[in-house]
């Protein structure tokens, strides 16, 4: 076995942070006065402010401009084609090295991996149908979000209560969707409805997938829902009060919607579990100096075996972390299947970042309870991240499946 990261890979990780280093990390420190308290970041309803959105996408637009925005978006579509290998060194590069969330940088840079940019739900679009979007995706100039789970199906997708009827060469959707990341901004979204209740019912498909317009008759976000320590945000509500979308933009075939659905939600967990491995690493990097530096009783506290137990045990769960996520990203770039290792992944590196930030945090004493460093925020994060795409619950629920039907190649 030779875990070494191919050159190509490196250079491209280096470029994506010299970005940043040079053109967005100044930009956002010229901007501080808004960008630095949730205060000025977001308005009474917890919606960015003008002002934040335009420079969000100036940086979406100069980061598809030079190739990075688009990288790992499939080659059919236009984009880079680089396979979960690539995208899991670029992403923990990024987060080691930047650390927690910045508003210019953390799915700015490089879009999430499903819910935005050249996603691979997309793929299900009708190619003539996608070629009328394509460049307004691709370019950073108009985003998406990808409207699944609802007030009673988060976990449950089967539990969803959004119908789509068919009326002539158009559907009409009526529901609504909860917990959509960039729901309040996005152009155009990803949308799933029951189009077959019984069929739902019994687990057999009856699920379709929809490319809608929010500019639509009857698509509205009421409200924005501010998650753990946040004044505002990019989660939101999406209510569909007969929201018609023509067929010709359905994605993918009638009750098969699931499967497109699917497509993207892998990815996105992958690009999860970078990014935790990323910030694992910057947390423990920022426990072992401060342990270096910070002295009690006449020594340093890096002397003390109680410091020294939790700087080993962070080692520890971030190798393991990353073993698993650089065998785990193989495995799908050589294209074998990978549905227990992904859940595993996801589940393990999610909660692997808030014990590596709760020990960092213990390190740093008080300091660890400031912002001043980031810990707080990182905590905060590393706690989020547990539940989105599935939670740790719901990723050994298919982990045991995998197991029980033999499909689990350990």
């Amino acid at each position: 076995m030779d875990f070494t990261i191919d050159p190509d890979t490196v250079a491209i990780a280096e470029a994506v942070l010299r970005f940043v280093e040079r053109e967005v990390l100044p930009l956002q420190q010229r901007h501080q006065d808004l960008l630095g308290s949730e205060r000025t970041l977001f308005d009474a309803s917890g919606r960015y402010v003008p002002e934040v959105l335009a420079l969000r996408q100036q940086v979406r637009k100069r980061s598809a401009e030079l190739g990075f925005y688009t990288l790992f978006g499939d080659e059919k579509l236009g984009g880079g084609g680089q396979g979960a290998q690539v995208m899991a060194h670029v992403q923990e590069t990024l987060n080691h090295r930047i650390g927690p969330a910045q508003a210019l940088v953390q799915t700015v840079v490089l879009p999430s991996p499903f819910t935005n940019g050249l996603s691979p739900v997309l793929r299900h679009l009708a190619p003539e149908v996608f070629a009328r979007y394509r460049d307004g995706i691709a370019s950073g100039d108009k985003t998406l979000c990808f409207g699944l789970s609802e007030p009673d199906a988060g976990s449950d997708v089967f539990g969803m209560k959004t119908r789509a009827v068919r009326d002539g060469d158009e559907w009409v959707l009526t529901g609504t969707k909860q917990w959509i990341t960039n729901s309040p901004y996005a152009d155009y979204a990803m949308v799933f409805a029951l189009t077959d209740p019984e069929a739902a019912a019994r687990h057999k498909g009856g699920v379709t997938g929809f490319f809608v317009d929010t500019r639509a008759s009857g698509f509205s976000v009421p409200r924005i829902i501010n998650t753990m320590g946040h004044l505002g945000g990019d989660t939101g509500v999406i209510v569909l009060d007969g929201v018609r979308v023509r067929d010709d933009h359905r994605l993918g075939d009638v009750g098969r919607g699931l499967t497109a659905a699917m497509d993207g939600v892998n990815a996105g967990r992958m690009g999860m579990a970078a990014s935790c491995l990323g910030l694992a690493r910057w947390a423990l990097d920022q426990a072992v100096e401060y342990a270096k530096v910070r002295k009690t009783f006449g020594v340093a506290i890096a002397e003390h075996q109680a410091i020294q137990l939790m700087l080993a045990d962070s080692a520890m769960d971030i190798y393991a972390a990353k073993t698993m996520i650089q065998n785990c990203a193989w495995r799908l770039d050589s294209g074998r299947a990978s549905t227990a290792q992904v859940s595993m992944v996801k589940a393990f590196s999610t909660e692997m970042l808030g014990r590596v930030m709760d020990r960092s945090i213990q390190i740093h004493g008080g300091m660890g309870l400031t912002n001043e460093l980031r810990l707080e925020e990182g905590y905060r994060f590393a706690r989020v991240m547990r539940i989105p795409d599935g939670t740790g619950e719901i990723q050994r629920r298919t982990i045991a499946r995998q197991l029980l039907t033999g499909q689990a190649d350990l």
